[in-house]
């Protein structure tokens, strides 16, 4: 009898200890997620969002792009979600969430995305969260413990789905469910929509939201309308913090006077007709680059560079030109100076090396041709713009004139290149057209010069006419790639490299997704110590 006592008892113990153990690691997690939204509270990221509607295409079980929005904007976190937009979807509404009444399209508000980079804002705790332990599961080379996260109590806002959580520090590296309605009796005009946000640390002892993939393709009446989207952060650290690193680095410097001979002491007109150019050229990117709107130079430009300079070279053009990358979605181009700027979303999307030349040569065209750079920027005051004014003074697009010069340019340059013989560029381009009118807002051009409008096709036909007949059904042709096949970006120092792909055989047409959205699945790593900020 004592001895099925002292049995009994060691039980007892025995689970009281490891009840013990649990309830402290789940409070090590409430507490580093309130560290983390203190951190957060600290940063002032870019946000942009691109929503996608979709619906069955003539094979019901494939879903296709009917249409489409784009939010980019800066985010503050503190008490609620504070959002300032820089490009506005002329459908954003006013409520928090999405709604849709009689008659009238569904509507989105940028803030309920942005909400999707934390879980709870303010009261992430055990007073108001349950925890259930699922399994251990690896995140590239992350460990994690995967917990089942409910609500106390059925409020308002309150996440409900499945955490995945670093072993060793116990920060949220990854969440995916969905936020609880107002009340369940209004679900029929308002929602909260199911989501996957993930995190990546890109310096030591540090998490940051990186991306959020959001899909609703369940049959809900009280929606009408199913999608599926993307929100992308990035530029959490700040510029201003390294030009401060730099001058100071400056003023430590031997003191002796340093003087340049490599120029003459005075500018003769030509000379200087360059050089007030090239400070508009300076000023333009310097500008963007702050913003976080432009990538630092780095390894991808010099990929560009050498397309750029086999252009070059097989044209016999006496110029020269490099290249930067637009960190946003949409599809464009612009050249200023002797620099040919390309967003991301364009460098993701096309297919191979052909295709990106024919969107490079367009500019290099421009550059070819001595189309003027806008010198009123120039003046610096000119850019002195905060980020809410930078994108609606900014306009670079070129005159229907140059577009028509540079057309013909173009074709010369590409005919003279080692990408001659290559149909994918006129097939990128039948692709673009077949989407142009779904989804304009990836298409519209924020800085720059829409690829796929009415000038710039009609002037390039020839490629098209050149190309093949474009075959959805047809598995082995390729016209483009989905979003985010090319470039990852690294969201504190905007740094991006190109992603280490491999080929997939694809293994039915209806994973040919050209120009869409896709699942995120993040290889996590943590940063190594050699990556911590001074």
């Amino acid at each position: 009898m004592l001895l099925r006592f002292l049995l009994l008892f060691s039980c007892g113990l025995s689970v009281l200890a490891q009840d013990v153990r649990q309830d402290q690691l789940f409070e090590r997690i409430f507490q580093q997620e309130q560290r983390f939204i203190q951190f957060l509270n600290t940063q002032a990221p870019l946000v942009e969002t691109y929503i996608q509607e979709i619906q069955p295409s003539t094979s019901q079980d494939v879903w296709r792009p009917s249409g489409d929005h784009y939010y980019l904007g800066r985010a503050k976190f503190v008490s609620t979600v504070d959002y300032m937009p820089l490009v506005e979807d002329k459908a954003t509404s006013d409520t928090p969430r999405s709604a849709r009444r009689k008659n009238k399209p569904l509507t989105f508000l940028p803030r309920g995305f942005v909400q999707m980079a934390v879980l709870d804002l303010r009261e992430f705790n055990s007073k108001h969260y349950h925890l259930e332990y699922v399994r251990r599961e690896f995140l590239g080379d992350l460990r994690t413990l995967v917990f089942e996260t409910t609500p106390l109590q059925r409020e308002s806002g309150r996440f409900t789905g499945r955490i995945w959580v670093e072993e060793a520090s116990a920060a949220i590296v990854r969440f995916n469910g969905t936020y609880l309605p107002t009340e369940p009796r209004k679900r029929s005009t308002q929602l909260y929509f199911h989501f996957d946000s993930w995190r990546s640390s890109p310096t030591p002892g540090v998490w940051v939201p990186t991306r959020v993939y959001i899909e609703e393709q369940t049959e809900q009446t009280s929606i009408g309308t199913r999608f599926k989207a993307q929100t992308r952060f990035w530029n959490y650290a700040s510029a201003q913090a390294s030009m401060i690193d730099e001058l100071t680095q400056v003023l430590v410097e031997q003191t002796s006077q340093v003087t340049d001979h490599s120029a003459a002491q005075d500018f003769t007109p030509f000379e200087s007709q360059r050089a007030w150019e090239r400070q508009a050229e300076e000023n333009v990117l310097a500008r963007l680059e702050k913003s976080g709107l432009l990538a630092p130079p780095g390894p991808v430009d010099k990929i560009l560079d050498t397309v750029v300079n086999n252009l070059i070279i097989s044209g016999n053009l006496n110029v020269d030109a490099h290249c930067r990358v637009l960190l946003t979605t949409p599809l464009e181009t612009f050249s200023i100076g002797h620099t040919i700027v390309i967003s991301r979303g364009l460098i993701d999307v096309l297919p191979d090396e052909a295709s990106l030349a024919l969107a490079l040569a367009d500019e290099l065209a421009h550059i070819a041709l001595g189309h003027r750079t806008p010198t009123q920027f120039s003046f610096t005051n000119q850019t002195m713009l905060n980020d809410a004014e930078l994108l609606s003074h900014l306009r670079l697009e070129r005159s229907r004139q140059e577009m028509n010069e540079a057309g013909a340019k173009t074709i010369e340059i590409m005919r003279a290149s080692p990408y001659q013989k290559s149909v994918s560029a006129g097939l990128f381009l039948k692709a673009l057209v077949s989407r142009a009118a779904i989804l304009p807002r990836l298409l519209r051009a924020n800085v720059g010069n829409q690829v796929a409008n009415t000038t710039s096709l009609h002037r390039l036909a020839e490629f098209m006419d050149a190309a093949p007949e474009l075959e959805e059904n047809k598995l082995e042709q390729i016209a483009a790639l989905p979003l985010g096949s090319r470039i990852k970006l690294n969201p504190w120092n905007d740094q991006i490299s190109l992603l280490p792909t491999k080929p997939v055989s694809l293994i039915s047409t209806r994973e040919k997704i050209p120009f869409e959205i896709a699942p995120i699945f993040e290889y996590l790593t943590l940063a190594p110590a050699a990556e911590a900020p001074h």
